[in-house]
């Protein structure tokens, strides 16, 4: 509505437009272009009409080179006899008249002021307007070429009025007329239970309860649902419906899941499944839109973990988004999730009969699981099937979501018929996730291609994941090579690889770290190479050379360099004291959120707090993150170190450090959280998972320690726990369970604003407001040269978890001081500005007694009951790999599709289906309409894709069409004739009967 300002009232005007010399000639079956002319022709000319002008419109598309049941004819002053001649042809059906419809926008000008377009008014007016469409669409189902378009338009897209089911909209019919119903495949469903004669599944091998409920059913539904977009055979059809399904409840009614209960014992019977290879495919989460929410086990890397989109291609809002975080802080997150599919408004079978429609990752998980479960069985060879082998073949087949980052969509959309030919040619080999690196291609790889690489900096780390199809272990062959490509500055960048010892099971790591050597401090460009890595495995048949299969691939490199920076635009982001995932228990930086009482986002730039990345990017900063202690990185090249929300401890050494970086003049910025050791023992909970008690070891920082960093400049953070909104430089600010400055020098600045007493109302239900609470100081420490120090008691306004308010424009304000020793006015004159602490009124806080922090942390271990620091880890040292450089161009193209070694996809054709569709007959009353397909063969429409799968269903559906039209040619001889007299039967036609007795066919 940007295009009318003056209103927001805007629709479509529809017109129809009759065009009387053109006319659509429908045919009563499927015949070729030549036939179709010659129908045409016959029809006129034995009507007395040879000298009509008429042609018939060529139609300039791909499918015009097929069968068709329609013709568009342009004849000239045609006469309703030549149309009812047309008519009486035994082969054409009707003839109608060729209209066009425009569509224009339609703008209805206000006098009135400018209304919200969600007003009762726009609604209104809105329902008056009439169309011939209506406009409230409850069931859409759109032909292949819409759900597998990865355009961002949907307008744009065909649409059908037909109700399609999940199954196949991904084409899963394609391959159920191939044979293919998940036959000999097992499946367990470990979820809330099912019916034990539920109308929808034939093939439940064994129902197992592992609850305290004494009941094998399902009470929610949820377990019904999945095992029917698995297997159902009847209403919402299923993927695999002659798969064995193993169903084990493992969740109550209350969604409790008793497994991870103390005691409890719940072990695969791997005896049900003979081969003993499991292939995991887990939900990713429906913690989205927020980046860092990874659930496991769909964050590891031998499991196929799942996103959800809708059925516009959109990543669906409630979908996790990656990374992973368990790699932290040392590493770097990986891609994840692997995969995406349909996971919102997906129907599946209901609790005891019907269908219903659910949304969640939870949804789209099931439809993978039920695709690699088809996938399965289309397979001759099955000793060729397994975790690796499956995942390579979906993530090399999936089809890329354009404008979506690799951290939201995995390697795409799920293709379910690709990853059938894909599966069909292959043979065992190692391949890697993601394929290759390129650091210039956005959006795809962001993060990495926000910000480019310079001299000096951090190291760039890409974790990537080796999938080995060979075998459940193997290893990599010697070390992996680095070949810079010269024609491309290869030799400007420096890479070190390390990797896991032993792939196992299935899977392992290859983490590539990338930085710029040092002739090219100056310089700006584009580099490229590539890392060359051997894997191998046991082979199962000795008489392989060396008893071992062999496999190398090949991992481009590309990247952007940049001059390096000024020492004031770099910001370097503590992560080494953030806490890593999945730890103890990390209570929530902000307590209003007591349904989500865990902090285990990871504490990322490139995770909770990527809205702030993205804000300091644009402001031109350039941010580089330190996964080692403080005693490790260089602070003359950097203006200022961010703490933000930091959870660790310190060691002395780092303590030392930083008070003398800052004499140097590095400046520093914390974010500070809560920390009551009084309200830490009242948000304890009781998880009913694992019927244990949970106690914080940690406030929302680890004030205590954060303390200790900053008591040599006579600062320290109190115990205090406020909340409020305020104005702040006429900023609108919230804080959210921030702590209160204690101490602070008396020549610093201090604001301090009135907020409630959230401590208060924690402990005793009581609520306070609590007059001029200290919340930001700033500093510039005495020395000569020396940095400054800005303290901010709540981090909630930079983190997206729970933010209500940002503060980015404070985090400016807070960088213009450090970096530039530039004192906001609006700060430093501000009427909230009060004199600083003391800190004599109350005491500092102390740590909890009896918290368990050691357990999680990389700074102290058990002493005695009385934990102390360990001794100061050595600084990581890369040891950067030789180059082998060679004299070749780079590929132009890093990423065509993510195709296997052993697989060109544009080799691989379908086979030929059965010509017949499975025969179906309709269920008797109070069945819901449901069918019952024999064999649990699902009957549906083909599914086309264009350009690809054209000629192979055109060939089908010719030959379907066969059958149908010699049928009704049959049924017609018998039929009276619709209208009198009739046209006699072409020649060519009478003459092609007499000499063969039969009909004539195409």
């Amino acid at each position: 509505n940007k295009m009318f300002s003056a209103s927001c009232i805007t629709a479509f005007s529809l017109c129809v437009s009759p065009f009387p010399p053109e006319y659509i000639v429908a045919f009563t079956g499927y015949f070729s272009a030549k036939a179709r002319s010659l129908y045409i022709s016959s029809a006129l000319r034995n009507a007395g009409n040879g000298a009509l002008e008429w042609h018939i419109v060529p139609r300039e598309n791909p499918a015009s080179d097929f069968p068709s049941d329609f013709e568009l004819v342009h004849i000239r002053q045609a006469s309703p006899s030549s149309l009812l001649t047309l008519e009486d042809h035994p082969y054409i059906k009707r003839v109608t008249p060729q209209r066009k419809v425009f569509r224009t926008l339609k703008y209805v000008p206000s006098p009135e002021p400018a209304a919200p377009c969600n007003t009762t008014r726009w609604t209104q007016k809105w329902q008056s307007w009439q169309s011939s469409r209506p406009l409230r669409r409850t069931s859409l189902s759109l032909g292949s070429g819409f759900w597998h378009a990865t355009g961002r338009h949907s307008s744009r897209r065909l649409l059908r009025a037909i109700p399609r089911h999940v199954a196949q909209i991904l084409q899963a019919d394609v391959l159920w007329q191939m044979g293919h119903t998940g036959s000999g495949v097992k499946v367990a469903v470990f979820d809330t239970g099912l019916s034990e004669r539920h109308p929808h599944f034939k093939n439940v091998k064994e129902r197992t309860n592992w609850t305290n409920e004494k009941t094998l059913d399902d009470g929610l539904g949820h377990g019904t649902f999945v095992a029917g977009v698995i297997a159902s055979m009847r209403e919402c059809q299923g993927f695999a419906p002659d798969s064995e399904l193993h169903i084990f409840r493992v969740f109550t009614n209350n969604q409790v899941n008793t497994c991870l209960q103390p005691r409890n014992s719940c072990l695969i019977p791997l005896s049900s499944f003979c081969s003993c290879v499991v292939i995991m495919v887990s939900a990713i989460g429906n913690d989205g839109p927020l980046y860092g929410t990874l659930n496991n086990p769909a964050d590891q890397m031998d499991v196929i973990g799942v996103g959800g989109i809708d059925f516009e291609d959109n990543i669906a809002r409630f979908s996790s988004r990656g990374m992973t975080t368990w790699e932290l802080p040392g590493g770097y997150g990986r891609v994840k999730p692997d995969i995406v599919t349909y996971g919102s408004g997906v129907r599946g079978s209901g609790m005891k009969e019907g269908c219903r429609s659910l949304s969640g990752t939870s949804v789209a998980s099931p439809v993978v699981a039920g695709a690699v479960t088809l996938l399965a069985s289309t397979v001759l060879n099955r000793e060729l099937v397994n975790p690796a082998s499956m995942k390579q073949a979906l993530i090399a087949s999936a089809r890329r979501l354009p404008g979506v980052n690799m951290f939201e969509q995995g390697h795409g959309k799920l293709d379910l018929i690709r990853a059938y030919q894909i599966l069909n040619s292959y043979r065992p080999q190692a391949s890697l996730s993601p394929s290759y690196i390129d650091l210039t291609e956005c959006p795809y790889m962001w993060p990495y291609c926000s910000q480019p690489i310079y001299y000096g900096g951090m190291p760039t780390i890409v974790n990537v994941t080796i999938l080995n199809g060979m075998g459940v272990t193997g290893r990599i062959v010697d070390k992996p090579i680095w070949q810079p490509y010269l024609p491309q500055n290869g030799d400007h960048i420096d890479v070190a690889v390390s990797y896991s010892p032993v792939l196992w099971p299935w899977a392992g790591y290859l983490a590539v770290s990338i930085s710029v050597a040092k002739k090219a401090a100056s310089w700006e460009g584009i580099a490229q190479g590539h890392v060359m890595v051997t894997v191998a495995s046991p082979a199962e048949n000795d008489s392989e050379v060396g008893g071992e299969l062999t496999s190398t691939v090949k991992l481009p490199i590309k990247v952007k360099i940049v001059p390096t920076p000024p020492r004031s635009k770099r910001v370097l982001w503590d992560q080494y004291h953030n806490l890593r995932y999945p730890p103890g228990y990390f209570p929530r930086d902000n307590l209003r959120m007591k349904n989500d009482p865990l902090d285990w986002n990871g504490d990322h730039i490139h995770t909770n707090f990527r809205d702030m990345y993205q804000h300091l990017r644009s402001m031109g900063y350039f941010v580089e993150v330190l996964g080692a202690p403080i005693t490790c990185f260089d602070a003359s090249q950097y203006g200022t170190l961010l703490m933000v929300d930091s959870e660790e401890e310190y060691f002395p050494e780092e303590i030392t450090k930083l008070r003398r970086d800052i004499d140097n003049g590095l400046s520093l910025i914390i974010f500070s959280d809560w920390y009551n050791t009084s309200v830490m023992r009242k948000v304890k909970f009781y998880d009913e998972n694992t019927r244990q008690w949970w106690m914080p070891d940690t406030g929302g920082a680890n004030v205590p320690a954060l303390n200790d960093l900053i008591s040599v400049w006579g600062m320290a953070f109190s115990d205090g726990l406020y909340e409020g909104d305020f104005t702040m430089a006429d900023h609108d600010m919230y804080y959210a369970s921030g702590c209160s400055i204690a101490r602070f020098p008396e020549d610093g600045i201090v604001i301090a604003k009135n907020l409630k007493d959230q401590g208060l109302e924690v402990l005793k239900q009581e609520t306070a407001v609590v007059e001029g609470v200290p919340i930001l100081g700033l500093y510039q420490t005495p020395s000569d040269g020396g940095g400054r120090i800005a303290l901010y008691g709540d981090s909630n306004c930079i983190d997206d978890s729970h933010r209500q308010k940002d503060c980015f424009w404070l985090l400016d304000a807070l960088l213009q001081y450090t970096s530039y020793s530039m004192t906001p006015p609006s700060l430093s004159h501000s009427h909230s500005r009060v004199a600083p602490p003391t800190g004599t009124e109350r005491p500092l806080p102390q740590r909890l007694e009896g918290n368990h922090l050691y357990r999680y942390s990389k700074v102290l271990e058990a002493h005695l009951g009385d934990p102390k620091p360990r001794p100061l880890p050595a600084c990581p040292h890369l040891s950067w790999a030789k180059p082998q450089p060679l004299n070749e161009t780079a590929p132009s193209n890093l990423w065509k599709h993510q195709k296997l070694l052993s697989v060109d996809l544009d080799k691989v054709a379908l086979p030929n289906v059965r010509p017949y569709r499975p025969q179906v007959r309709p269920l008797s009353p109070g069945e819901s309409g449901a069918w019952d397909i024999p064999g649990g063969i699902m009957p549906g429409r083909y599914n086309q894709e264009v350009g690809q799968t054209i000629p192979v269903f055109a060939f089908l559906g010719a030959m379907v069409v066969l059958s149908f039209f010699v049928v009704q040619l049959t049924k017609a001889k018998s039929k009276p004739k619709r209208r009198k007299p009739r046209v006699k039967r072409p020649t060519y036609l009478q003459q092609q009967q007499q000499t063969t007795g039969k009909n004539p066919t195409v």
